[in-house]
Order: structure tokens, then C-alpha cells, then sequence
């Protein structure tokens, strides 16, 4: 999970949205949970507003289109970071709208919306308001999460970001070839091949698991990173490289 910036919708979308969220406003609010259902569910509805969202959210997620709970699987479906029946009145909230792949949505998340016990505040994370590095760390040599606060405890219980065999050997395999493009990248630039280079950067933020490359270059800048990297002195090099960090991050 990584941080992102939220779009602006087409106007189109955006005013449509408006309109639904005031039919479900008037309507008498032992009812909104089964409107809001119905209205998002049905189709005139959804060929009204369900492209403008999905090309918005793919433009905002991480790589092509990839999961913003997860970052591996193909974000295809509009979750709805609070869940429609827990709150009818956000079901056409932009800013409650997120891309999730159908297993982060269906599989993991479903309903589930912890809240914290004092307060009452929600405890999963959503990446276009909150920077998920302060919240989760990842552990790089096990290629699984700590989590640093309630939330991103909850982020790993809810999304099972360690318990998905699948995302924790796929972190393996990103770890290692953003290893390789931080070093295809050295070499490109001191051979004065500068448009490699760039490509080198467009490929890497572009494969799934980008939240491996965000935490590589995050915990070189860690008080322990020497311990964090240790027997990777040379990665660690790379990533503490001002030029290369400059043209990894402008992306970001």
C-alpha cells in the first residue's frame, strides 16, 4: 500500500454523483441502506457514473491499474472504503471510493470496517488520505508487514497482506528485481544512456508490488538502515545515491 493522490472526477460523473447522493438524503433514513443498494446496483445508474470512476481511479492507482489495498492484482472493482451499508450517504462519495482488486474487495474486506474502540475512528487505512509508511513497515528480508499503529495492524489483518502467500512471494520477487533496476539504472546513466535510464524508472513503477520499491528507498534513509540492509551494503549505496533517488522519486 502506498501513498496517492486523489483526481478530480469528470464534471459529468461528479454531478451525477451528486444527484444520487441527494435521492438517497430525502429519502426517510430507516431506508437508505436498500436504496443506496438498489441505486448502485442498478444498471442505468452504474452505465451512468461506473466509467468515469474506474478511468479515474486507474489513472490515480499504483502501476497499471493495480490494487491500492494490495498493490499485485488488477484493480476492477470500485470498493467503497466505507461500505455502503454501514454508510448510505457516502455510496456516491467520491472521496469514499477506492480500486481494489475482486479479492481485496470480495474475498477480504467484504463489509469489515474495524473501528477504533476510543473515538470511534476508522482503523484501515486509505492511501489518498493517510501515508501508509507511517503506519506500516515493511520488513524487507521476509518481504512480510509490521504493523506500526492500530491501523496498519488492521490493514494486514483485513487485506491479509501476510498471510497471502501469493503477495508475500511476490514481494520476494519485486524486492529482487527493483534491486536489479536501481542497478540497471547506475549503469545506463554513467554510460550517458539517459532515455534507458528513464525507461528503467518507467518499467520499474510500473510492475506490480510498488509499495516493495516505496520501502526499499524509505528505510535507506532509516537511523538502523545499515542493520536493515545488512549484507546489501551495495543496495544500500544505490539507494542513498542522490541522482538516482531523484529520478526514482520524481515519479512518486
Amino acid at each position: 500500500m502506498i501513498r496517492l493522490e486523489r483526481a478530480a472526477l469528470p464534471l459529468d460523473t461528479a454531478a451525477r454523483l451528486k444527484v444520487y447522493t441527494r435521492d438517497i438524503e430525502q429519502a426517510a433514513e430507516p431506508s437508505r441502506p436498500d436504496l443506496a443498494a438498489h441505486l448502485w446496483s442498478h444498471s442505468t445508474v452504474r452505465r451512468r457514473v461506473r466509467d468515469g470512476l474506474l478511468a479515474t481511479l486507474a489513472d490515480m492507482a499504483p502501476g497499471h491499474q493495480r490494487c491500492m489495498y494490495c498493490g499485485d492484482g488488477q484493480g476492477t472493482d470500485i470498493d467503497h472504503f466505507e461500505p455502503k451499508s454501514l454508510a448510505p450517504l457516502r455510496t456516491f462519495d467520491w472521496l469514499n471510493h477506492l480500486l481494489a482488486c475482486s479479492y481485496c474487495n470480495s474475498n477480504q474486506k467484504r463489509n469489515r470496517f474495524p473501528r477504533a474502540e476510543e473515538g470511534g475512528g476508522p482503523l484501515l487505512l486509505d492511501p489518498t488520505l493517510q501515508d501508509p509508511l507511517n503506519h506500516l513497515r515493511l520488513v524487507l528480508p521476509l518481504c512480510t508487514y509490521k504493523g506500526l499503529t492500530p491501523q496498519g495492524e488492521a490493514c494486514i489483518d483485513v487485506f491479509g497482506l501476510n498471510s497471502r502467500g501469493v503477495l508475500v512471494n511476490g514481494r520476494r520477487t519485486a524486492y529482487g528485481t527493483a534491486k536489479q533496476s536501481i542497478e540497471l539504472w547506475r549503469i545506463a546513466t554513467d554510460r550517458g544512456q539517459h532515455s534507458k535510464a528513464a525507461e528503467v524508472v518507467r518499467v520499474a513503477w510500473d510492475r506490480p508490488l510498488a509499495d516493495v520499491l516505496v520501502g526499499m528507498f524509505h528505510q535507506s534513509g532509516h537511523p538502523a538502515a545499515e542493520l536493515l540492509f545488512s549484507g546489501e551494503e551495495e543496495t544500500l549505496g544505490f539507494l542513498r545515491d542522490q541522482e538516482l533517488r531523484e529520478a526514482f522519486l520524481s515519479r512518486t
